[in-house]
């Protein structure tokens, strides 16, 4: 089994439970949650994945704890498929500490849609904060992390997961996104949970970041909400 694509990770040191997404390819592992991005490596050998993978804050969110009492810990970790499934035991790199176990679980990237167009001036590619906010008094909004790639979205946090496509020059970009549920979200986040969301949005591009204006689709609501994105890691 390669040990390639889009994924949703169950991890667990201790009593600390967490979720996140990433995206691995080409030695590459590119992801996070609402609070964390999380930036790494891997090599594989007879069957056996080895990863190295660091933190990195983005956002403070209460309800996501530090794994080993530092927001930059680097784990290394190792691993073997079990089915679809990949399954790991990690422990930090520069110091002794609980064993860290995750399971990595492949997810649907079937409603990814065709990459846009992409011309002198467009977005940088690479793993992107996201920060979202509703408008017109409507209260809600999320965090997490974007990937965009040579015209293509992938992104998510601890409930969801993001596919998309867009097209970039001259500092706009503009494109769809397709926001599903990898974990029952409606306690946590009423507005989205249960939904399947379809996003359109336009925006401005820099160096550094983005911004977005969007309509999402919840149901038969449509709602406007605004979205800021920073660069933490380009690809």
């Amino acid at each position: 089994m390669l040990f390639s694509g889009f994924y949703k990770i169950d991890y667990q040191v201790g009593d600390i439970v967490g979720r996140s997404v990433m995206w691995v390819h080409g030695g590459n592992m590119l992801g996070g949650n609402s609070a964390f991005a999380h930036v790494g490596t891997y090599t594989e050998d007879n069957g056996v994945v080895t990863t190295t993978v660091a933190g990195q804050r983005h956002h403070a969110d209460p309800h996501v704890r530090t794994l080993y009492g530092s927001d930059t810990t680097v784990v290394i970790a190792r691993g073997t498929a079990d089915g679809d499934v990949w399954r790991f035991e990690g422990t930090p790199q520069d110091a002794p500490g609980p064993v860290l176990r995750s399971a990595m679980t492949p997810l649907d990237e079937q409603s990814l849609p065709l990459p846009g167009a992409i011309g002198e001036g467009a977005i940088v590619n690479g793993l992107y904060a996201l920060k979202l906010k509703m408008l017109d008094g409507v209260d809600g909004g999320l965090t997490g992390v974007m990937l965009l790639h040579d015209g293509r979205i992938l992104g998510g946090d601890a409930y969801f997961y993001y596919l998309g496509a867009y097209s970039s020059a001259d500092g706009r970009w503009k494109g769809e996104i397709l926001n599903q549920e990898h974990t029952p979200a409606f306690s946590a986040h009423p507005l989205f949970g249960g939904h399947e969301v379809g996003i359109g949005f336009s925006g401005r591009c820099g160096d550094n970041g983005a911004d977005l204006e969007a309509s999402a689709f919840v149901g038969k609501r449509s709602l406007r909400l605004k979205a800021e994105l920073k660069l933490l890691h380009r690809s």
